[in-house]
């Protein structure tokens, strides 16, 4: 896959959070059709971007924004974190998320282990990350084991996998 990994910029802000959140609704929508909640805000986004040791990503081709990706870095413990990944809609099945991800571990080879989640519902992520990444579902978040981090009144919020990448 031909893509450039490059950091977001201020200028990349308004494309890539309609983008990623575009993805994320076409999940949604696509288990629940009758959903009409916005799955993921501008502000949950934001609220990503600022944590300590995020770092946005946006992957690029021929001037193109294909998709992006946004990871915690913990440079004590190497315990890192995917927050957001995204292809955006119509590029999906082309390679660039998995692109993206190989981009991302060769951009923290100190990592030890990886750590992201999903929601129960999003099959092709759970391929994603299982059969193309090389993640392990570690824990399962449910009604009786919730994850104090999901807010109650996500779409899924109730059911989500956590996974894990050991290096």
């Amino acid at each position: 896959m031909n893509m450039e990994l490059l950091p977001v910029q201020r200028e990349d802000l308004a494309e890539y959070m309609r983008d990623m959140q575009e993805a994320f609704q076409k999940g949604a929508t696509d288990a629940f059709p009758d959903c009409n909640k916005q799955v993921l805000s501008a502000e949950e986004i934001l609220a990503s971007l600022a944590k300590k040791g995020a770092i946005g990503y946006k992957a690029m081709r021929n001037g193109k924004m294909l998709g992006g990706a946004i990871v915690v870095i913990d440079a004590l413990t190497q315990r890192n974190h995917l927050d957001f990944l995204y292809v955006k809609q119509g590029v999906q099945s082309k390679g660039v998320g998995q692109a993206m991800w190989k981009a991302i571990e060769q951009l923290h080879p100190q990592t030890k282990i990886w750590e992201t989640v999903t929601p129960y519902f999003e099959k092709r992520n759970i391929h994603f990350y299982v059969n193309r990444c090389g993640f392990h579902i570690v824990e399962f978040f449910n009604p009786h084991h919730r994850d104090p981090s999901i807010p109650e009144d996500m779409v899924g919020g109730d059911f989500f996998f956590r996974f894990e990448k050991r290096m």
